[in-house]
């Protein structure tokens, strides 16, 4: 059974990459659920994350899904001059392990890495994944994705598609 479900959440995290880097942004949006939080924390000065994205300085927060589907839409748009040109993005992961599963949900944690392009310019984020999962109508959701840089000191652009 756990390993049915570590497939299961492997393929859909590795499903998340693929439309990232294809730019497949409906697709994309279609992995969480109406409720999904999306978190990015800081590092503090004390070296360890911040752990309230509603008290606490997050790199990114989504509170739901419609947080993602503004920003997707801002992306889209062509109005963010810092987008006009996207990034090619290679998003990898490693690592993916089922660490509980309960019901109709399962916790997954994973590491990646994402390599970007743009400008001539090449960059490359890495660090861990939580994944929250959950079935929603007989199909497995993202609900919750904590995302952890390693490597923070940004050099520049720092979106959705670069973690």
């Amino acid at each position: 059974m756990s390993e049915d479900l570590l497939r299961i959440a492997s393929d859909l995290l590795y499903q998340e990459a693929d439309f990232i880097d294809h730019r497949r942004w409906e697709q994309w949006l279609a992995l969480f659920t109406e409720d999904a939080e999306y978190w990015v924390p800081c590092w503090d000065d004390d070296g360890s994350l911040t752990d309230n994205p509603s008290t606490e300085v997050s790199l990114i927060y989504y509170n739901s899904r419609k947080g993602l589907e503004d920003r997707v839409q801002r992306i889209t748009s062509g109005l963010a001059p810092a987008l006009v040109e996207m990034p090619r993005t290679c998003h990898q992961l490693s690592n993916v392990r089922l660490v509980k599963s309960y019901g109709e949900a399962m916790e997954v944690a994973s590491n990646w890495t994402v390599h970007s392009f743009n400008h001539g310019e090449t960059n490359s984020f890495f660090g861990f994944y939580d994944h929250r999962l959950r079935r929603v109508d007989g199909v497995w959701r993202i609900c919750r994705k904590k995302i952890t840089i390693l490597n923070d000191i940004i050099p520049g652009l720092l979106d959705i598609f670069s973690v």
